[in-house]
């Protein structure tokens, strides 16, 4: 089985599967296809995060995440433009790091090339845009002529082509991977920079490696719950499910003010000790204290059931796109990938038809703050993939779009799949809530789909939220999927009815 949020995507993973090949092989297929169908969230210009297993639940984290120019400019950070573009691209990396991984533990035979066929073909022949970068288009649409190369190539509507983006995937599966870091094309790549102002260099670019981690753990119920370690936000989710689990969370209906108010709470809990996540290599690696069983309960503990807790946290926005794919041998595979805000810096890199990320954007410029940026520091990375292992074996690979929202989507989608037994699409469909401010709302108050019901949003008013509602099934509510394997093996999965995709069973 294959989840991703565009069709196409899907079916290219799929065939991948459909010949034999693994889950690592069919997500490195689906991901390349992504970049082109929807190049609002992710592209060869951003970042991945993979966390993979193996059917006996040997799992393993690739952090395929850029780091920052040597040659850091003073002042501010920029939300967009060429001084956003302050940190490396690693998803190409990332390919190279999990295809070796992939013949080495896993006996994988698929090459490079074959895998990029289908991303090739979309970017030459063209592409029905989609409903989700149409969305965002058409909300950018003010802006967008303001960003270096956008005007042109990106549409709301009709048919696609990318041309210069088929190039470069061709001298990809010409080269290799380290043709986008220390070949012809890093070099156009490096001028395309330099011409739009960036501070990354030729040898920034040649620096750029995935790491490779062993992922973090938390119990919850009968499961053990995998994330990417730090400078990720997993340790966030895995927080959040610890406080959770000291929580009568099945005894609360799914749909009743309580259980909405207890998934908020515990997600504010958590959030208070984000501020101090950060890259192991340049600051203190908190994760086991975080973590640690007693913390998690007190903070438990510290939440009233009757009345609400004022958010805590800054809103860091952005946006990226799940992969999620399950091979014939039961082995697994979750993939985030991104460009941190919907078009990135918007910030089109020569003529590469690089969309460019602004993940530096992410830092902070305060010396005092554990994500201060430095030179070659890895910003707090919002994206983290997940896997939950039963008896000992991978049972759910799940993952969502929405940045600062990932881990309060999927603290209720675990709690829905694992407390109440809610099966992959019924647990996407219910409605989702987000807090802090959004894109459409500048407050710090708790956004609820719509469909939850008015009683429920007034209880949830009196116990002192501060509410706003959104469109039920909202765009702004993420993008998330997920994948189950029951005890028999049997599979089903779903991608999110807020996407444009869905999940293949072969």
């Amino acid at each position: 089985m294959i989840a991703t949020p565009h069709w196409q995507a899907s079916e290219a993973g799929a065939k991948v599967l459909r010949r034999g090949g693994n889950a690592i092989e069919a997500l490195i297929a689906a991901g390349a296809a992504l970049s082109v169908t929807y190049p609002h969230f992710c592209g060869l210009g951003g970042d991945a995060v993979w966390l993979v297993a193996d059917e006996t639940g040997n799992a393993q984290t690739f952090l395929g995440i850029g780091q920052a120019a040597a040659a850091i400019p003073r002042g501010d950070i920029p939300l967009r433009g060429a001084a956003s573009t302050l940190t490396t691209a690693c998803l190409v990396d990332s390919w190279e790091k999990a295809l070796a991984y992939s013949a080495e533990a896993w006996g994988g035979t698929e090459r490079l090339p074959a895998l990029l066929d289908d991303a090739i073909a979309m970017a030459d022949d063209g592409f029905e845009v989609s409903r989700s970068q149409a969305f965002w288009y058409e909300f950018r649409r003010d802006e967008l002529n303001g960003w270096p190369g956008f005007t042109g190539l990106f549409r709301s509507g009709g048919i696609q082509h990318q041309p210069a983006l088929a190039q470069t995937l061709k001298a990809i599966a010409r080269h290799g991977t380290r043709e986008f870091y220390e070949g012809a094309l890093a070099r156009r790549i490096v001028n395309g920079l330099a011409e739009a102002g960036s501070p990354l260099s030729a040898a920034d670019l040649a620096a750029t490696r995935t790491d490779v981690a062993a992922p973090l753990q938390q119990a919850y119920r009968d499961t053990i719950l995998l994330a990417p370690p730090p400078p990720t936000q997993g340790i966030t989710t895995l927080g959040i499910m610890g406080v959770l689990d000291h929580l009568p969370m099945a005894d609360f209906r799914p749909d009743s003010p309580a259980y909405y108010h207890a998934l908020v709470e515990a997600v504010k809990q958590a959030f208070l000790d984000r501020h101090a996540i950060a890259d192991p290599r340049f600051a203190e690696d908190i994760s086991k204290h975080l973590l640690d069983p007693r913390r998690l309960a007190a903070k438990a503990a510290a939440i009233d059931p009757a009345r609400a807790l004022p958010w805590p946290q800054d809103y860091r926005h952005g946006d990226t796109s799940l992969l999620a794919a399950v091979d014939a041998d039961g082995r697994c595979a979750s993939l985030l990938q991104s460009l941190y805000f919907d078009w990135g810096s918007g910030v089109v890199i020569g003529d590469t038809g690089l969309l460019w990320q602004n993940r530096g954007a992410a830092f902070s410029t305060d010396p005092a703050n554990p994500n201060c940026i430095q030179p070659g520091k890895r910003p707090f990375y919002t994206l983290n993939p997940g896997l939950a292992l039963k008896d000992g074996r991978p049972h759910l690979i799940y993952g969502t779009q929405g940045a600062d929202g990932q881990p309060q989507t999927l603290s209720l989608l675990l709690s829905l799949l694992i407390d109440h037994g809610l099966d992959p699409a019924a647990a996407l469909a219910r409605p989702r809530f987000l807090l802090g401010r959004t894109f459409s709302d500048g407050r710090d108050s708790l956004k609820i789909e719509e469909n939850i019901g008015i009683e429920a949003v007034s209880t949830l008013a009196a116990m002192g939220h501060e509410i706003s509602t959104i469109d039920a099934v909202s765009p702004l509510g993420g993008q998330a999927g997920v994948i189950r394997i029951g005890e028999d093996g049997a599979l089903d999965g779903a991608h999110d009815p807020r996407s444009d995709g869905g999940a293949i069973l072969l």
